[in-house]
């Protein structure tokens, strides 16, 4: 029976669908090393045991009523003073923050204030679900599919013609689903375009936005360092929205405290979106958030401990791959950067498996990995890529460190067995 247009044409999750294959297998008992999902196993990664304890004390304090729509009064002064402290911006509580549900929420009401139907929405891919929600708004998609010499992050270069009469540059750093992080001169001409664009419309003309989603930007490693549009050029901060949560920095993913920074012109209508949709982050859950983010010496013991934690299975797995690659086989990685993807390259496409079946596409490369390695990884493709590219996310969120040798030596055993 007929439905409407968008729930005819939305597509369909890859990664949703390849996470229900993995499941059928390991009902089965099959040992499947799952590193498809961009989550985390509370088991290896708990949240933070003082935010645990907040959570539970508001939950006895009887905070399980309706929240304010845009938030607590509490936790946006709390994330306010958060995001000054860690990264030297100022956002007015009362006008320009607003808390919901996790970061989902928070980007559809970015794309439904500043987007009309038809109006441009730029974004690279492989990224994460810009697709679905260009397509929700009934907008023009303009995509630009980014190369691994750029660790498939957008430039200026390749930004620039896309640029003139867009509505919004969809953007992330740290990147899902790369893992990869824009370099501050890349950042910062990616920023001058923008301002550039926004310079040559007349003032009855809608500006170019940004949508920035830096869930992921309190895990950078190394020397990457996390950089933003408005940090680097202040003249942006009319024209930036700022997606932001607990959900990625403090692995709590189900925990559903997510924010927006902008300008108040904006967020306003946000609020005013939100207020209907009703995706509010639950009162406990804010009360405990509030609280927790003001325990500063607490807050910086959990994310130091977090991020070696997880910088350490990255490294460990980058450098099996980078040995699988120096033995000759077709698989590399990209050298880990921030969040907690790694990109990795698995060319086997054309490759005749042990029983004489030839690999034909990507799809046939995946299904081998999952079915011989017992390795779930998601490909690319999920994230807009072409269907025949062999770069693949991997997540360490569920990975136990004690398995990644015998995860490196099963991919291994499988990569031997093609012709």
């Amino acid at each position: 029976m007929k439905l409407s247009h968008l729930a005819e044409t939305l597509i369909g999750s890859e990664i949703i669908k390849l996470a229900g294959e993995i499941k059928e297998k390991q009902a089965k008992g099959e040992k499947i090393y799952n590193f498809t999902i961009g989550d985390f196993d509370p088991k290896v990664f708990p949240i933070p045991a003082e935010f645990e304890e907040e959570i539970i004390k508001a939950y006895k304090e009887g905070f399980t009523n309706y929240p304010p729509a845009d938030g607590i009064p509490e936790l946006r002064k709390s994330v306010s003073e958060f995001i000054a402290e860690h990264e030297n911006l100022n956002y007015d509580p009362a006008k320009e923050i607003v808390i919901s549900c996790g970061g989902r929420p928070i980007i559809y009401a970015t794309f439904r204030t500043i987007l009309d139907r038809g109006e441009k929405v730029v974004y690279a891919t492989p990224s994460w679900n810009n697709n679905h929600y260009t397509h929700f708004l009934e907008a023009e998609h303009v995509v630009l599919e980014t190369k691994p010499e750029n660790d498939f992050m957008p430039t200026a270069a390749e930004l620039k013609p896309l640029l003139k009469g867009a509505t919004l540059l969809a953007l992330c750093s740290p990147q899902n689903p790369t893992g990869t992080a824009f370099g501050k001169q890349q950042l910062e001409e990616i920023c001058d375009l923008v301002i550039a664009e926004n310079k040559s419309r007349s003032a009855d003309q809608k500006p170019l936005y940004i949508l920035f989603d830096q869930m992921y930007w309190v895990l950078t490693f190394g020397e990457t360092h996390h950089y933003t549009p408005v940090s680097l050029r202040p003249e942006l901060r009319d024209y930036t929205v700022f997606i932001d949560g607990m959900s990625k920095a403090f692995a709590a993913t189900g925990v559903r405290v997510g924010w927006a920074l902008g300008p108040a012109h904006v967020i306003g209508k946000m609020k005013s979106i939100l207020s209907h949709v009703g995706a509010w982050s639950p009162m406990a859950e804010q009360h405990a958030a509030a609280r927790y983010l003001r325990r500063k010496d607490e807050v910086n013991v959990y994310l130091k401990k977090f991020k070696a934690e997880v910088e350490e299975r990255l490294q460990k797995i980058y450098e099996g791959f980078d040995g699988l690659k120096k033995a000759g086989h077709p698989v590399e990685a990209i050298a880990p950067q921030a969040a907690i993807y790694l990109t990795l390259k698995i060319d086997l496409a054309g490759k005749k498996t042990a029983d004489g079946t030839i690999l034909q596409d990507q799809a046939a490369v995946t299904s081998y990995i999952l079915n011989e390695a017992k390795l779930g990884l998601v490909p690319f493709y999920a994230f807009g890529s072409s269907k025949n590219s062999p770069w693949y996310r991997l997540s360490v969120g569920t990975c136990k460190k004690e398995e990644i040798p015998a995860m490196i030596a099963q991919l291994k055993s499988a990569l031997e067995k093609l012709q």
